[in-house]
């Protein structure tokens, strides 16, 4: 186990298996050959269930929308590991993430909710789990889902003599 597996460990995560599209996407894609991984916009899914819908404040608290942005980043964690084949340790860096959260009218704190996802890539990856971010209001998101999470990885990829990879 790497340092990222050995983090989920001890904060007592077990990635689930990587959530199945809900329409004509991928979970994730790796670009040609090199090192950057694009991860879908994830759901708070857990075994199966959307478990948070609805806008912020009034059907979820930002406690609670908060917690589904963690689980959007599990989920993002999950598919990042499949186009890893099957070692997270594989991931150099969290680049970029965007947050989505259903918004009601006047909803402003949008950056709260999105600490879910950043947190937790910072607890997972340490000083490389730090991304740059957009926390965006929505009116709506597909299923009616409280946050949806966005992910652009690096991977590490061996390289030959000269820069080129593997």
């Amino acid at each position: 186990m790497g340092p990222a597996d050995n983090a989920l460990d001890r904060l007592g995560i077990k990635l689930p298996a990587a959530p199945k599209p809900v329409a004509a996407y991928v979970p994730a894609v790796r670009s040609h050959g090199g090192p950057v991984v694009f991860v879908s916009g994830q759901l708070p899914f857990k075994d199966g269930q959307l478990t948070c819908v609805g806008p912020v404040p009034t059907a979820v608290t930002v406690e609670q929308a908060t917690e589904a942005a963690k689980l959007c980043a599990i989920n993002a964690m999950a598919a990042l590991r499949d186009v890893c084949q099957g070692d997270i340790d594989k991931i150099a860096r969290i680049l970029r993430i965007g947050v989505f959260v259903q918004s009601a009218e006047g909803f402003a704190d949008q950056p709260k909710v999105a600490n879910g996802a950043s947190e937790l890539f910072a607890a997972v990856f340490g000083e490389n789990g730090k991304h740059a971010r957009a926390a965006v209001g929505t009116n709506t998101l597909p299923l009616n889902a409280t946050v949806e999470v966005e992910v652009v990885a690096e991977m590490r990829i061996p390289m030959k003599p000269g820069g080129l990879p593997i």
